[in-house]
């Protein structure tokens, strides 16, 4: 089931997201063709017959149409939903699972190409390495303090939170250079090994 179909999502909203789709599916089709650097806002709006203005009510810049996506919501729900005898990587592991498992292989495709334009493309990656150090850690530390009924300041949380960032970081790294293999299966198994890792 896409995203979009999820029943709690109303149909002004539906209607939104599936434009913020094709916006973004439109210009990951044209840096395919053209590359990051060779395709302008005027040929993304072009592409879905939009005028450039429209694009940045959805996009407020081109770094955007690669940077953002729909998912977190549904897998800070879906995390928040994992039964409490699950720990907290495996509850994240699942949470996961649930999540990209219910997409289309054609959104999974996409997701990988936004991810390796992060990589290959140096001002994306600055944003990216922006977002990820400041706002990711934020909001790790607090869906990891409410699972652990912990104050998001304590020192098991925000370990916890690093060591989750840091794998995230690397096993991403080690598919950047692996393109032939899965990305998710390539963080979950990472996720896997830090699980493994902790266990008394």
């Amino acid at each position: 089931m896409a995203l979009e179909d999820k029943p709690e999502i109303g149909l002004r909203e539906r209607k939104k997201t599936r434009t913020r789709q094709a916006i973004q599916r439109a210009a990951l089709e044209l840096f395919r063709r053209n590359g990051y650097t060779g395709t302008t806002v005027e040929q993304i709006s072009a592409a879905v017959d939009i005028s450039p203005s429209t694009f940045f009510r959805y996009f407020p810049t081109k770094e955007d149409v690669v940077l953002r996506d729909e998912y977190d919501p549904f897998l800070t729900r879906a995390l928040m939903d994992q039964p409490p005898e699950y720990g907290p990587i495996e509850a994240i592991r699942r949470a996961m699972g649930e999540t990209f498992g219910a997409l289309p292989a054609s959104e999974i495709e996409d997701l990988e190409q936004r991810v390796r334009l992060i990589f290959q493309v140096p001002e994306l990656r600055s944003v990216a390495s922006d977002q990820f150090f400041v706002l990711s850690s934020t909001d790790a530390d607090e869906l990891l303090a409410a699972r652990l009924g912990l104050a998001v300041d304590d020192v098991k949380v925000r370990t916890l939170a690093g060591c989750l960032l840091g794998v995230a970081l690397s096993a991403m790294y080690r598919w950047a250079d692996n393109p032939h293999e899965r990305m998710l299966t390539v963080l979950d198994e990472a996720l896997l090994q830090l699980q493994s890792l902790l266990k008394p």
